[in-house]
This record gives structure tokens, C-alpha cells and sequence, in this order.
């Protein structure tokens, strides 16, 4: 389908080629293979959460029969369809991938499916073993025989729906037929191991179902018996104006969802004809919305045979976190972040000095008070722990913890009311807005007065995500940081118009129009035939109004590039238009996560790092921060590490003026590099590691004799 407006790429559509540059890894052969099987669950998983929020979204406002065209042109009906289209050949292109690439390769890995119908005699008996203790105690079929008798399933959970015919009572000539659904559930067992030496056999929990449904009707025959699985609408919200007691309001959210409507109804493609129709009537939904599966069912679960898998070399090779040159483990944090700035960059560079911090905080007899933001953590997180820790000594400890984190609302009300229970004062966030801001303020007590002590950051307070997503932490005591902190957390705790902040810009208030000066700026320096520059790397690149503003800066002839992970909407490369900018994306074994900004300032070199993506949301609807960094080493850092991503001619892609990723070339006129550029950062990290371990073994420090000897 042409779109009717030249400028803007489809954001839906953007979305979806971002999921096939991950889909691009899975079926890598250079990539060991368990890695693959991951990359191949992270697209089933990235899909489930689109069609819950996006295409839900979207089904919502085509209901309500709205016309209004999105900035690329688009009718909601019309992105509906494409999406349709644009999934149904993503669908085929991941099953191509498990079918025809991996699964021919699992041996290789230790790993084995196997088919009920081919075991051998101790395999058999296992099996059936399994399904008579454990799987018929744990399943319960549900007869339909109308409608309004399917049961409620659980959202993104497997079910089969079995075809039965049976003589009518009486009339034995006459056959009838029914359906029956057997819901899985929430039952944790969808690989059934079975014996077998120096690998992990199995069979899949619907196949064992299938093979054994006659048992279920011993005086019926089953005809068909098929799994199938359905995905709800998520994008649902609450009147924060109207809600007395938000946590209650998330908790009625919660069960809202598990009711919604279905938005897709995967279905195993050997399904009759008969059998799809009564599942869409049941369903209400229409052939759209169906989509037929030539393999395993909901391939996000396949995340444990990546775990199960043997083999090294089938595996990434380990790059463990290394510690910063900066912070010396014997040193406490505050001693260390006294002397200098402190920028990491993870997770090359190790985020327990952020732990540290907050750790050291809660045991530390003179800090006095903490306030902090959270707004997804970790299961265990020592983060959360510290806090009410913290508060338990006597400490005053001020956390945000946002619950209208998408998905990860349950989780985080748990912890609000666990610090309420330690004796935290815990904020909800601010009315109407997300509270997406990394930020942790520890105030101490030193002898000099009082001393402000600050962590941002451009990803979330998670120690397990901090291993796999590359994100920028800055920690520092610069006065005019401290200060700024403190005012901006004031004013989201106290509903109160923000102070004037000096250094540091918040959204929705003052970060869209710190950022459009910035780039003002450029355009201001081009046209006074300076050198003008804009380098940005953020996950996603939506809003409108930014992208107009970028192209009048191609138009000035400003030089910008653009790493953008995910949602480009920008169209770059068209002359006379964007001619002048470049856009970049990098799918690799870490998830790129961080926000950093680069102007050129005419010489001056201003760098930022940021919590917010461009994106309407980020910049005009939620609670944001950008964050200048001053310190001339942490600059240089972040330069460097932006750079690297244009220079990846193994992981880097190309965005092209028709929409296209391709593979960025090696060229003799620009630097690039023969490794990717995740490989490149760690490789450096390790580099400037060694060096200043070796710097520290050439220092001679004298042994003093003892005073008075």
C-alpha cells in the first residue's frame, strides 16, 4: 500500500521491521545456535506485546469509526491492514526460521524434539506416565456448546480445542457433533522431558494432549484436536482524575485485561475449516484476525531450551561486566564520586557501583535522606531492598515507583507496598503522566555542610536487565546537579510547579524545547559557515515535530546522524529533504538502550544523556529527564562510544529513503570496522581496564615508619 505522505514513515509498519531485523539474527548462521533459539522467542515475545498495545489500540479507535490520518497518511483502518499483511509474512518468516534452520540444528546443541508417535518403549511409557499423573490431574476440559459457554482463557496461554462426534442419544443413525476446549492455563510444563543419553529430549506438552485426547472421551471419536492460543487487548487506562485510590485502580486494571477482547487467535494450520469458524464465532473475531502457525505455538517459551542447551560454543562467549577503572572497590562510593565524576557505561562497565551507591546510602550513619524513582526492577531487586533498609534505620527515604509501567504494574505494586511497610514514603507517580525519569538523590551529612550525591541514568533500577541492555549511568556530586535534582524531585513529590532548573531539563515542561534550541543552535552555526553537527542515539524516533525540525536542518545543510534501535519515522537520504541525514540501526546480543545526545555547539561539544526516546509520550507525556555531562572525560566517552555505531559494517543497518535496512558497507572514504561495534565497546572497556590495572602496579608507594618509632 502507497502511503500518502512522503515524509513520514508508518510508525506500526517501523515497529515491525525493527522485529525482523531481530528475526534477521535468529536466522544467522555466523550466530551460535542457542542464541538464535533466543533472538527467535525475543520476536514471538515483541509481537504478543505489539498486538496487546498497538494493534489493540488500534482496533479501539477503528470501533469507534475514526478516520483521522496518522502523519504518514494513514487511516487506522488502513494501518490495520498492512499490519495484517506485514504479520502474516513475519509469522511465515519465523516459522520459516524454526522449522527449516533450527530445529534441523538442535542436536547439535544437546537438544532433541521428539513425536509421540516415534518414541521407543521407555520413552513411551515416561510419557504416558506424565500425562496420567500430572497432566490429567492439572487440565480440565470445558464443553461448548454455545457461545457464551467458552470459557475465559488467559492471555497469551495455549488451549487445544478438540472436534468430537458421537451417536445423538436414541437416534443411533444420526451423528452429532461438539467442541470441547481444554485450557492450559498457566501450567509451567510445555516441554515434557524424556529419557535419553547426552541430550535434552522432549516432547511438547500440546502434542502429548493430542496424542492422548481419547482418553479424555473414551466413548466419543475425537476428530480433530488442535491448539490454539489468543491475545487480548492491553491498551486499556484508568481516569487517574477520577480514581481515589490509584493502586486500587492498577489492581482493577489487572483483571480488566484478563477480560479483554481478543485481538488474535493463533491456530495450529492443520485446524478444519469447521473447527476455525466456531472459534472465531466463540471468539467474536474475524479471518483477519486469525493467523495459522506451521509449527509450535507461542514460540516465546522456547527462551528455556536456550538455557538447557549444552555446548560452549553454541553460545556466545562470556563477556562478563568489567569494573570501572574509576571506582575502587575498597573505596566507599562517596569518597569516589567526591573526587570525580563518574560515567559507566553498561554493560560493558559493571552496574554494581549503582547497587553500591544505594546499598552504601541505606548502611551509612550519616546519609539522611534518599529519594529515588523506580520504575521496572528486578524480582529480587537489592535496589528495593536498600531502600527499606534504609528507611528501617531511621532514615527519610522518598521513592517513586510508577505503576503505570506497562506489564510490569503487578510487580511494582508489590514493592509500593512493601517500602510502605518498611516505612518509605512512596509516591505513585504524577497524575496524568508516566514517571520515566532514572534518577537517585542521596543526601549525606560531611563536615564541610551538607552534600548532595546523584544518579542518573537512561535505563531502568534493574540489576538483571543491566546485564543485557547498554545504558548510561552518571554519578556525581557537581553542586548545580544536586541542586537541580533535588528541585525537580521536590516537584513531582509536592504537585508543585518546578523551580527554574540551571543544568538538567524535565518533560513534559522544559526537555522538548532544550532539545529544539539545541538543534536551533546547529542551524544558527551552519549558517554562519561554522561546522554544525547532531549525533543522537535514542530507541525510538517518532514524533512529528522534531522530525520537521531535523529536516530544516538537513535543509541548512547541518550534518546529522541518527542510531535509532527500534520506531523511525524519519525518512532520511531524499534530496532536497533529508539529504543530509543518516540513520542507523543496531541489533545485536546486547539490547541498545541508551539515550545520548551530541551537538557540536560550534566547537563546544555538548553532550547529554537522556531517559527519554522522541516519541509524543516521552517528550509531552511523561515525567523525563536530559542531563548534560560536563566532565571532559565522561564526554569523550560517550563520543566514543556513539561513533562506534556508525562504523559497524557487521551489526549496523542502514535506513534507505524507501524504508529498507540495509547492511552499511565498508568504505575507504569513512572509518569502519571489521567487528561489530558491541564487540568494539567491550573490547575497549577491557582495554582501558587493563591499562589502569597495570598504571596501578607501576605506582611505588613508600612503607612509613609508625609515628614515634
Amino acid at each position: 500500500m502507497a502511503e500518502q505522505n512522503p515524509r513520514f514513515f508508518n510508525r506500526e509498519l517501523s515497529w515491525l521491521e525493527f522485529n525482523q531485523r531481530v528475526l534477521e539474527e535468529a536466522r544467522n548462521p555466523d550466530i551460535p545456535i542457542l542464541e538464535r533459539i533466543r533472538f527467535l522467542a525475543i520476536t514471538a515475545s515483541n509481537l504478543d506485546e505489539f498486538f496487546m498495545v498497538r494493534v489493540g489500540g488500534l482496533q479501539a479507535i477503528v470501533g469507534s469509526h475514526s478516520h483521522k490520518h496518522d502523519p504518514a497518511g494513514m487511516t487506522p483502518a488502513e494501518q490495520l491492514q498492512a499490519i495484517r499483511d506485514r504479520t502474516q509474512q513475519l509469522t511465515r518468516d519465523q516459522y520459516a526460521c524454526y522449522v527449516e534452520e533450527l530445529e534441523p540444528q538442535f542436536q547439535t546443541a544437546g537438544l532433541r524434539r521428539l513425536r509421540p508417535d516415534a518414541l521407543d518403549p521407555q520413552q513411551s511409557q515416561v510419557m504416558r506416565q506424565v500425562f496420567q499423573d500430572e497432566i490429567v490431574s492439572l487440565l480440565a476440559p470445558m464443553a461448548v456448546e454455545t457461545p457464551g459457554d467458552f470459557p475465559l482463557l488467559v492471555n497469551r496461554t495455549l488451549s487445544m480445542c478438540v472436534r468430537l462426534q458421537r451417536p445423538e442419544p436414541g437416534r443411533p443413525d444420526e451423528i452429532e457433533t461438539r467442541y470441547v476446549v481444554i485450557p492450559f492455563g498457566r501450567i509451567p510444563l510445555r516441554f515434557v522431558t524424556l529419557p535419553s543419553e547426552g541430550t535434552y529430549s522432549f516432547v511438547l506438552l500440546e502434542e502429548v494432549v493430542q496424542h492422548f485426547a481419547a482418553q479424555f472421551f473414551p466413548e466419543e471419536t475425537v476428530c480433530e484436536c488442535v491448539a490454539f492460543r489468543i491475545t487480548r487487548n492491553a491498551d486499556m487506562s484508568i481516569r487517574e482524575d477520577l480514581a481515589s485510590d490509584l493502586l486500587s485502580e492498577m489492581e482493577d486494571l489487572l483483571v480488566a485485561r484478563r477480560e479483554s477482547d481478543c485481538v488474535r487467535l493463533e491456530l495450529a494450520d492443520a485446524a478444519s475449516e469447521a473447527l476455525t469458524c466456531f472459534l472465531q464465532e466463540c471468539l467474536d473475531i474475524s479471518s483477519d484476525e486469525v493467523y495459522r502457525v506451521p509449527g509450535p505455538l507461542d514460540l516465546t517459551p522456547f527462551f528455556q531450551l536456550a538455557d538447557v542447551g549444552s555446548g560452549a560454543e553454541n553460545r556466545y562467549e562470556p563477556w562478563p561486566p568489567k569494573q570501572s577503572p574509576l571506582v575502587d572497590p575498597q573505596e566507599s562510593m562517596f569518597d569516589t564520586i567526591a573526587r570525580q565524576d563518574v560515567l559507566l557505561y553498561h554493560p560493558y562497565e559493571s552496574f554494581d557501583p549503582v547497587v553500591r551507591f544505594v546499598n552504601e546510602a541505606a548502611d551509612d550513619p550519616d546519609v539522611l535522606a534518599i529519594k529515588q524513582t523506580l520504575y521496572r526492577t528486578s524480582r529480587n531487586s537489592p535496589i528495593v531492598a536498600a531502600l527499606a533498609r534504609a528507611a528501617e534505620k531511621g532514615k527519610h527515604v522518598t521513592a517513586i515507583v510508577e505503576l503505570k509501567a506497562r506489564f510490569d504494574e503487578e510487580r511494582n505494586i508489590e514493592w509500593a507496598r512493601a517500602l510502605e511497610h518498611a516505612g518509605v514514603q512512596v509516591f505513585y507517580g504524577v497524575k496524568g503522566l508516566k514517571t520515566h525519569a532514572k534518577i537517585c538523590i542521596v543526601v549525606r551529612r560531611e563536615p564541610q555542610g551538607i552534600q548532595r550525591y546523584v544518579h542518573f541514568g537512561t535505563g531502568n533500577y534493574n540489576d538483571a536487565t543491566a546485564r543485557i541492555y547498554s545504558d548510561a549511568s552518571l554519578l556525581t556530586c557537581d553542586e548545580q546537579l544536586g541542586a537541580d535534582a533535588v528541585s525537580f524531585f521536590n516537584s513531582v513529590t509536592g504537585y508543585s510547579v518546578p523551580q527554574p532548573l540551571m543544568q538538567i531539563a524535565a518533560a513534559p515542561l522544559t526537555l522538548r524545547d532544550t532539545i529544539e534550541e539545541m538543534i536551533e543552535a546547529e542551524i544558527e552555526f551552519k549558517r554562519q559557515k561554522q561546522p554544525a553537527e547532531i549525533t543522537v542515539k535514542v530507541n525510538s524516533l517518532v514524533c512529528p515535530r522534531m522530525i520537521e525540525l531535523l529536516y530544516r536542518a538537513s535543509k541548512e545543510g547541518v550534518r546529522i546522524r541518527l542510531n535509532i534501535r527500534g520506531i523511525c519515522c524519519l525518512r532520511p537520504g531524499v534530496k532536497g529533504l533529508s539529504e543530509h541525514i543518516e540513520v542507523v540501526s543496531v541489533v545485536d546480543r546486547f539490547l541498545e538502550h541508551a539515550r545520548i545526545l551530541h551537538f557540536r555547539h560550534g566547537g563546544d561539544h555538548r553532550v547529554l544523556i537522556s531517559s527519554a526516546d522522541w516519541m509524543p509520550r516521552n517528550l509531552d507525556r511523561r515525567v523525563e529527564l536530559l542531563v548534560p555531562v560536563d566532565d571532559a572525560a565522561s564526554k569523550k566517552k560517550l563520543i566514543t562510544a556513539l561513533e562506534s555505531y556508525f562504523r559497524d559494517t557487521i551489526k549496523g543497518r542502514r535506513l534507505r529513503p524507501d524504508g529498507r535496512y540495509v547492511k552499511l558497507k565498508q568504505s575507504a572514504k569513512a572509518e569502519t570496522m571489521a567487528v561489530p561495534a558491541q564487540q568494539w565497546l567491550y573490547e575497549q572497556t577491557c582495554r582501558e581496564v587493563e591499562l589502569a590495572d597495570r598504571s596501578r602496579q607501576a605506582m611505588l608507594e613508600a612503607i612509613r615508619a609508625p609515628v614515634g618509632e
